[in-house]
């Protein structure tokens, strides 16, 4: 498995201002961005056996990812 971070601006290059704009304005949007950003980091670590955990416990943090990122997109479109 590639052990490529999952950025927003990487997953939603098309919305690079629209996500700066609403991390300034929006104190929803910033927490999500800000959880999004902290579980992206676990991921990460996790996948590149920085910080080793079971497969159980790495599948919920990419689940947990997802939904983060479902909710961001939402408020993007």
């Amino acid at each position: 498995m590639a052990h490529a971070p999952h950025e927003l601006a990487e997953e939603f290059p098309d919305k690079v201002q629209r996500i700066q704009v609403l991390k300034a304005t929006d104190a929803h949007f910033r927490k999500l961005a800000e959880e999004y950003e902290t579980v992206n980091h676990a991921v990460y670590r996790a996948e590149a056996n920085l910080d080793p955990t079971d497969n159980f416990h790495e599948a919920e943090l990419r689940k947990n990812r997802l939904v983060l990122k479902d909710q961001i997109a939402r408020m993007l479109a």
